[in-house]
């Protein structure tokens, strides 16, 4: 969405301009006392090895002494985690005993949603591609159950994983599979619209079943985690005590070296991560 005219929540990055992106970053030169040599900074760095911090940076220092292993920063404490917090407690307000079914579960965010609606007592269902996938949310991260959209029939078989129907949908992926999760919704549900990655690299506009939100009433509303941002040290102090309590599980794939950048993006396309997918550039130099 970044690199496209549309209307998104950021300017699309501009032709020649270092290309956006979130990421985790050592200081190894300071000519200001608020930044010291071997300080953390996180934030949108863009993609490059180096960044000159100026007043327009939009970064901000890491704590000190977070007993947490770096790349937690970037998932579960960083954008993704408090995108799932967010999107599932604030908009999808999932209620104990409820059926949750979160698409692409086994990425950054879904993996994180799925857990937050278990905490919370609720069924949590994910939508993932392929056995390995599914059956790292059901065996490690206590998901109920798990759908591969890869087989056959999969209208039928979410139906088999929530006999109750979906009381909330936490929505990552659109096209079919947000069709198929949308007509099996109970009356009054919730859709918690957090992306369409299904169709990001399609020239058709993204659709969906308003049919199905008129008859069954349902709720759809999208966010963008920046809309929280106020409460962002709220969302990470949670999340981090659940990490700290065992409650959440958080998984990474790190591609080593920035020239590597390009392979490692394709990977959210393909479904080739699991977890947070990190680009490694270089090691700390402490």
């Amino acid at each position: 969405i970044w690199v496209t005219e549309q209307e998104s929540y950021l300017p699309p990055v501009q032709i020649g301009e270092v290309m956006r992106g979130g990421g985790l970053a050592q200081i190894v030169d300071s000519q200001r006392p608020d930044y010291a040599v071997g300080d953390l900074i996180t934030g949108l760095t863009g993609w490059q090895e180096y960044l000159l911090i100026d007043d327009a940076a939009m970064v901000q220092p890491v704590a000190k002494g977070l007993s947490v292993p770096l790349p937690a920063l970037m998932g579960v404490l960083g954008f993704t985690g408090l995108t799932a917090y967010f999107g599932l407690l604030d908009v999808g307000r999932p209620q104990p005993g409820e059926t949750v079914v979160i698409s692409a579960a086994a990425g950054a965010t879904g993996s994180v949603a799925g857990q937050i609606a278990r905490i919370k007592g609720c069924r949590a269902v994910g939508i993932a591609g392929g056995a390995d996938k599914c059956a790292w949310l059901t065996d490690e991260l206590g998901f109920a159950a798990a759908v591969d959209y890869k087989a056959p029939d999969l209208a039928g078989r979410l139906r088999a994983a929530c006999p109750n129907g979906i009381d909330v949908n936490f929505e990552n992926v659109g096209g079919e599979i947000m069709d198929t999760v949308m007509e099996q919704m109970n009356l009054n549900g919730r859709v918690a619209l957090c992306g369409l990655i299904s169709g990001y690299n399609s020239a058709e506009p993204m659709r969906g079943r308003f049919d199905v939100v008129l008859m069954k009433r349902l709720r759809v509303q999208g966010f963008i985690v920046l809309d929280f941002l106020p409460r962002f040290a709220e969302g990470a102090a949670q999340l981090a005590q659940w990490l700290r309590e065992g409650k959440l599980v958080h998984r990474d794939t790190i591609v080593e070296g920035f020239e590597q950048a390009p392979r490692a993006l394709n990977l959210l396309f393909d479904g080739g991560n699991m977890g947070k997918l990190l680009v490694k550039c270089a090691d700390s130099i402490s």
